[in-house]
């Protein structure tokens, strides 16, 4: 009778070799194979210790910011040696902290490490006006979302509410602005303002994304 192997794309060798892995599990004592099972950490333990060894040797406005992202939302479900992300860490729908300091000086000399992201279609003409009131604020139109740079989570809060009212019509970009730099004023005094703590306006959990509009007729190619 013709026989099947159970790792066809390894052929005859692959099944001598599947046949001599099988000898060797069952030759091995029970305590052994415990021995094994035990110093392989949970998958979440592993994960865990990744991205405490990672951040060991990053800056130090980058360690801080990725300790105060674990300590808040736990261990990221992403870990790189220039990144830490985190999904869907409700109120925001990403985070990442990256290894890399961007200097960046409004309202006053800082490091951008922290990008926190929320769903949020941002009208194609308000692309300059958030650009010309902050740097750090990122719209992508396509993708429907929009995010703030900055070292701290109280500064994103700001940015992103803020740039809200921009595109809103609430406020100009010079009064976004001045309000941008009163508002760290206090939180650097010890006495953070609400637009620093939490979304000021109802954020969209669903797709906010635009596709854009198709200008060729494919059906002639």
């Amino acid at each position: 009778m013709k026989t099947t192997s159970r790792f066809p794309h390894f052929g005859t060798a692959g099944s001598l070799l599947g046949a001599s892995l099988l000898a060797l599990a069952i030759a091995m004592p029970a305590s052994a194979q415990g021995q094994t099972s035990q110093q392989s950490p949970p998958a979440g333990q592993a994960q865990a210790q990744s991205a405490d060894q990672v951040i060991q040797d990053w800056p130090d406005v980058s360690k801080k910011a990725a300790q105060a992202m674990m300590e808040k939302y736990g261990q990221p479900q992403g870990v790189t040696p220039k990144m830490l992300v985190w999904e869907d860490n409700a109120p925001w729908a990403r985070t990442i902290v990256y290894g890399e300091e961007i200097d960046h000086d409004f309202p006053m000399p800082h490091k951008d490490v922290l990008e926190q992201v929320i769903p949020y279609d941002v009208p194609a003409d308000m692309f300059d006006d958030l650009a010309e009131y902050d740097g750090s604020v990122i719209a992508e139109r396509t993708k429907g979302t929009l995010a703030a740079r900055c070292d701290k989570e109280a500064a994103n809060f700001l940015a992103v509410n803020l740039a809200n009212d921009i595109v809103k019509g609430e406020k100009s970009i010079e009064e976004a602005r001045q309000a941008y730099a009163d508002a760290m004023k206090a939180v650097m005094a010890g006495d953070p303002p609400e637009i620093t703590q939490a979304f000021t306006f109802e954020v969209n959990r669903g797709f906010a994304g635009n596709p854009g509009e198709t200008i060729m007729d494919t059906a002639e190619q």
